[in-house]
């Protein structure tokens, strides 16, 4: 018997998405228009708040394309019963190479190292000079935003062009393969030049690496949020079943696994080693306040969603699972407040207003984007040959 034939329109976004896209929107706009008022009154904390914002909400944006060309890799139900939403994300990175201006408009606010003075007198900001500078840094922001962008644009047309007319399959892993080494690449770069040269005079060789693992976690538990909302209702609500679930969170449990013993092995080998270099960025994370922040954050990020993920009954429950997955985003964000706050600060743990506007801000707008894009395309690639195949094996 001939399968019936799968159509675009059979696999619209419900109208939580749309209820959703409004509230982004509404709470981004008074989060921006706060974080702006906040600029007038104090410019520094501004661009302090505003990049820990941007690193928080560029996790979803960036995982996205890992974990979607991990799918284009490796295949599975598992992926394309998302892939959309994986979609929806990464088209949204050249929103994200426009918020970063006012990073590179805060440079100076933000890196000691871009202070001609200060690489004068300090031999070890000097040494780093040929790299971290000011004009290196904003050529190697435009060739990141390039790359992924590129790798995104590439991905998701054929996957819309799939839609309609028959696209060479063999393209997507041809591109997934050299893609996803070339992003593991240039997000190493990105945080040591956004995140880690906060801190001119520390260095890690797996901070990169543990980077990424951190923003897929973000971008996995943002998709679980969205898998759980589209599949209330419509054929969708048959096409994500408990298996995917299930499936979702496994994989979770797998990142979450690999954060953490990463984690570890970096405090392992910074405090065995116990070098004036590096031991002052865990010295400062454990005192003056922080230690506390540390403590959630093991507690939190690690060891309750480990216990939680343990027993089959969380990640076949899908109102459990998208509970832990709302908790894993809070958890994401203390983490990166962990990575950021300290070095920006400068003293003990305190939390501005203009955080809490900046998160709101970029989020809301984000998400509000998101919701528009995921709305222009079907939530199922329908012209993908193994879908059938993938949607009779989920029954």
């Amino acid at each position: 018997m001939t399968e019936p034939t799968l159509t675009p329109d059979q696999f619209r976004a419900p109208p939580q998405i749309d209820t959703l896209e409004r509230l982004g929107l509404a709470v981004g706009a008074l989060g921006l228009i706060a974080l702006g008022a906040g600029f007038l009154v104090d410019a520094s904390q501004f661009y302090k708040s505003y990049l820990l914002a941007y690193i928080f909400v560029l996790g979803v944006p960036i995982g996205s394309l890992a974990l979607l060309m991990v799918h284009h890799l490796s295949g599975g139900g598992w992926g394309l019963m998302v892939r959309r939403t994986f979609e929806a994300s990464v088209r949204t990175l050249p929103l994200m190479a426009l918020l970063f201006v006012p990073i590179v408009l805060g440079m100076h606010e933000l890196y000691e190292w871009s202070h001609a003075d200060v690489v004068a007198r300090d031999p070890i900001i000097a040494h780093k000079a040929a790299y971290l500078n000011p004009t290196g840094f904003i050529l190697r922001a435009v060739l990141y935003f390039v790359i992924w962008s590129t790798l995104a644009l590439l991905l998701t047309g054929w996957s819309a062009k799939q839609d309609t007319e028959e696209v060479e399959y063999s393209k997507f892993g041809k591109v997934s393969a050299p893609g996803l080494l070339i992003l593991g690449l240039t997000l190493t770069f990105a945080s040591v030049d956004w995140v880690m040269s906060l801190d001119p005079h520390w260095f890690s060789t797996i901070f990169g690496l543990w980077f990424l693992v951190g923003q897929a976690l973000t971008a996995l538990a943002f998709t679980i949020v969205i898998a759980f909302l589209v599949s209330r209702e419509g054929r969708m609500a048959q096409v994500i079943t408990t298996d995917k679930f299930h499936d979702y969170g496994t994989l979770m449990f797998a990142f979450i696994m690999l954060w953490g013993y990463l984690s570890y092995s970096q405090f392992l080998i910074v405090w065995s080693a116990n070098l004036p270099e590096e031991i002052p960025y865990y010295l400062r994370r454990f005192g003056n306040g922080w230690q506390g922040v540390s403590l959630l954050i093991v507690l939190g990020h690690f060891v309750l969603p480990w216990l939680l993920l343990l027993f089959r009954r969380t990640k076949r429950a899908s109102n459990r699972l998208v509970g832990l997955a709302v908790f894993m985003l809070v958890m994401r964000f203390m983490d990166v407040f962990w990575l950021i706050a300290p070095w920006v600060k400068q003293g003990a743990f305190g939390v501005h207003w203009m955080d809490a506007a900046a998160v709101f801000g970029l989020s809301g707008l984000w998400v509000g984007v998101f919701c528009y894009l995921l709305k222009g395309r079907a939530l199922l690639p329908v012209g993908d040959p193994y879908l059938p195949e993938a949607l009779a094996d989920g029954h």
